[in-house]
């Protein structure tokens, strides 16, 4: 009995090793399965977006980055009566943009809604924002009717009376308003209209496996023409134009992107969006996101959805290309095209 005993014994430990050993193969196989796909080593080229900027690290553009290469977006004097109450200021003699200048408020907004005087220009009579070291012979102050934060109310059209006046004093100008009750139905019509035919659209991509490191995604979407953004977790597909919204943007994770250890980040999901107002009907907004998100889907295994699970198909896709095309005819019709000066003011 002790020598069976003793053999079944050494048999049961024989068997519970091996046991053992196969629980750790198995236990390292799925962590290598379930592990984050890391970046590909090698060292790629930078997107050609990135190249024509001229620096090294491409970040997304913001107001302090020297980008002299791209062209410059046209301007005009930011007033407009499509989305604008406006106030005139007439003086009796011509007034010095420094003392213009010193005659604004402090702030520039009435409630949410931007505030802006603009001076009419002695040496050509057209109307500009205001500079120092010329000479103005009229002023036009105006306020938003309508953005993203709802319509002008009654309040603001006080507050935006209240600061016009004062800049008329202090330049010793008469300042002269359109009726409030008429100036905030305008306010309300337009807004209504913006709301209507407002676009922010976003796909989510969703790991079909195995999840992704914050590098892997930057990779794959660097080989598409994004760079990383001002924030944390964000990557655009920068505009062709200095100073407008970039096309695309990708976001992910935030903590994920500024883990000690990016690569243990483990991210299921990321999303792609577009602000369709910003962007202007050519530059091919829609598709230029649809042929990133299916190509994304396809090299990282993900799908893609409405960001509510739903997977979204080219029945789907093309339904919301037509609906899309009938937003940027409305948009035309108004004179508030996409990506116009206006449209960019209207949609913030």
């Amino acid at each position: 009995m002790p020598d069976s005993l003793s053999s079944l014994q050494i048999s049961l430990a024989g068997i519970g090793g091996l046991t053992l050993v196969g629980v750790v193969i198995y236990n390292h196989w799925m962590s290598r399965k379930n592990a984050p796909r890391q970046a590909d080593p090698q060292t790629e080229p930078l997107p050609e977006q990135a190249l024509g900027l001229g620096v090294s690290e491409p970040l997304e553009p913001v107001l302090t980055d020297d980008f002299a290469n791209l062209p410059q977006p046209e301007r005009k004097a930011r007033l407009d009566g499509l989305i604008d109450v406006i106030a005139m200021v007439e003086v009796d003699q011509p007034v010095s943009g420094d003392a213009a200048l010193a005659a604004l408020p402090s702030t520039r907004r009435v409630g949410t809604k931007p505030f802006n005087v603009e001076g009419c220009s002695q040496l050509n009579g057209e109307w500009e924002p205001l500079l120092p070291g010329r000479r103005y012979t009229a002023f036009q102050a105006g306020v938003q009717m309508a953005n993203r934060m709802g319509a002008l109310n009654e309040i603001e059209f006080s507050e935006f009376v209240v600061k016009t006046q004062a800049f008329a004093d202090a330049v010793n100008g008469t300042a002269t308003f359109g009726e409030m009750l008429e100036q905030v139905a305008r306010a309300r019509e337009l807004d209504q209209f913006a709301s209507d035919h407002d676009a922010q659209l976003s796909f989510t991509l969703c790991a079909r496996a195995a999840a992704w490191s914050p590098g892997y995604i930057q990779q794959h979407a660097g080989r598409l023409g994004f760079v990383p953004g001002a924030m944390p977790g964000r990557m655009v597909l920068p505009s062709g134009v200095q100073g407008l919204a970039p096309v695309l943007s990708l976001t992910f994770d935030t903590h994920a992107a500024m883990a000690d250890d990016p690569t243990l980040s483990a991210i299921r999901e990321f999303s792609l969006s577009l602000d369709l107002p910003q962007i202007a009907r050519e530059d091919q907004a829609f598709e230029r996101l649809r042929q990133s998100a299916s190509r994304l889907a396809k090299d990282m295994d993900a799908w893609v959805t409405d960001g509510a699970g739903q997977v979204l198909g080219d029945e789907v896709l093309d339904q919301i290309a037509a609906d899309l095309g009938h937003l940027y005819d409305a948009l035309d019709q108004r004179e508030l095209s996409a990506g116009s000066l206006q449209a960019r003011r209207l949609f913030s």
